[in-house]
């Protein structure tokens, strides 16, 4: 309905009769689609355009959001991305553990010379300050790789034309259009996405945005995801295995999006049924990255705010963990004790009860995971010295690791429940117990189904070969 025009009430009457026959849904477009018409004519007549500049970014646009070739180059662009990670993690990553634990050396000789205690030597240096080296090492050097990248994409504006591709699934599975970018803010920190789920205006689709952005894989599970698919490539660090490791990463984000958008459907469906409202998405023009934005934002506000986050958290967890692996009960610790109770229902689920032990313990921040695993795994209830990730490889397999542990440790650790700081953050942002509740219990639920079925179709190959 133009009306920028002179009014004719026959046309007005016209197309009243056709606004009557059509859905609500073509009635929203064509508002939408004569609101942006009128303002291109405005817009044509007071400003001066650079055609040549918009015309590149129109073709590039028609490339980049096209319904063929869209999809493949975000996944392309993905796989690009966590390539150069794990890639480039690995030696920065081998020299920080030697230099942090080279510093423990230090302070091993200091307390020796001191004459301290070695429950206190145990506590403050085997468990804190080991934990501390472990997060450290294994964490900063993909961050420090990954964020920027990240950051880079954001800043040029290609994030909002993922957004744009994924639009219609979300649409499909009965969510909002802008939970694609909701779940994108959720790479860089699950409460963040949560957050971030504010843009959405219905509260329906909010509150499926929020119980669903878990299942996207935050910073705090990427060092461990990254760590664990080297070791599931055999750790041997070629372009092709490399390669290997970020295609394994990306099955997995792929594996975590399509839960997202099946959960989507299902509370679209059950417990939050209702029609999915439409949006209109802009897309911002392609523009150079600021530098010094990049680097704040990557470094300073992402890289160090998150690795803080990880060793507050990490340095009390590591102390908790060694007086559990050194506090005993008859002849085992405390912590035996309880992987061997959660041991019976782990082994049906292709881990063990040191792994569901670690992602227990690990509420706090998902950081801290692996560094409680290997304290729990060896006897005398600390870590070893971090040399580099063939030693992590090493570890695991000599407490029984198979290809199907691995596999099965990496779907938990995608699918498990939220972090304590997302499970608070969600108790804000809905102001309910239920939802903080169901937000915890649904991943918790779907994580155990994957890694069960998992773990059934794993025995089954074995019995037919």
């Amino acid at each position: 309905m133009n009306i920028s025009k002179d009014y004719n009430m026959e046309e007005i009457i016209s197309e009243i009769s056709v606004f009557r026959k059509d859905s609500k849904e073509k009635i929203r477009d064509k508002i939408v689609s004569d609101i942006y018409k009128n303002a291109e004519d405005i817009a044509s007549n007071c400003v001066n355009k650079d055609s040549k500049k918009i015309l590149y970014q129109q073709k590039l646009d028609n490339i980049v959001t096209s319904k063929i070739t869209g999809i493949p180059i975000m996944l392309l662009m993905l796989c690009m991305v966590l390539w150069i990670t794990i890639q480039g993690a690995n030696v920065p990553s081998e020299a920080i553990g030697k230099f942090l634990f080279w510093i423990e050396d230090k302070l091993t000789a200091f307390f020796v010379y001191m004459n301290a205690p070695k429950w206190l030597h145990g506590i403050l240096i085997l468990g804190m300050y080991r934990t501390l080296a472990w997060v450290v090492s294994v964490m900063l050097p993909p961050m420090a790789i990954f964020f920027p990248i990240f950051t880079l994409l954001e800043d040029a504006g290609y994030l909002p034309r993922i957004a744009f591709n994924l639009d219609h699934a979300f649409k499909k599975a009965g969510a909002h259009g802008k939970q694609a970018l909701t779940m994108c803010m959720g790479f860089g920190c699950n409460a963040a996405g949560v957050i971030a789920s504010r843009i959405i205006e219905s509260p329906r689709e909010r509150l499926i945005a929020i119980i669903t952005n878990n299942f996207v894989p935050c910073n705090g599970r990427f060092p461990t995801l990254i760590a664990l698919s080297m070791i599931f490539m055999g750790m041997k660090f070629s372009a092709k295995n490399s390669l290997g490791a970020a295609l394994l990463i990306v099955l997995l984000i792929l594996i975590g999006i399509v839960v997202t958008l099946l959960v989507s459907k299902g509370l679209s469906k059950t417990l939050l049924k209702g029609v999915p409202s439409s949006f209109t998405l802009e897309l911002p023009p392609y523009r150079k990255p600021q530098i010094g934005r990049v680097i704040y934002t990557s470094i300073i506000d992402r890289t160090i705010f998150v690795l803080m986050r990880a060793i507050v958290i990490a340095v009390p967890a590591g102390a908790i963990t060694y007086i559990l692996g050194n506090l005993t009960i008859g002849d085992t610790t405390v912590l035996n004790h309880m992987a061997m109770f959660l041991n019976p229902f782990a082994q049906a689920i292709g881990l063990d009860g040191y792994i569901l032990l670690a992602f227990i313990l690990g509420l706090p921040a998902n950081e801290i995971v692996l560094p409680i695993l290997m304290m729990a795994y060896l006897s005398k209830g600390y870590m070893i010295d971090f040399q580099s990730l063939d030693q992590l490889r090493d570890i695991l397999i000599s407490n029984g690791w198979t290809y199907i542990t691995l596999l099965n440790t990496m779907l938990f650790s995608l699918l498990h429940f939220p972090c304590a700081t997302t499970i608070l953050t969600i108790k804000k942002e809905t102001g309910s117990r239920k939802w903080t509740l169901i937000s915890v219990l649904l991943p918790t639920v779907i994580a155990i189904g994957v890694c069960f079925i998992t773990k059934q179709f794993s025995n089954l190959i074995q019995v037919i070969v």
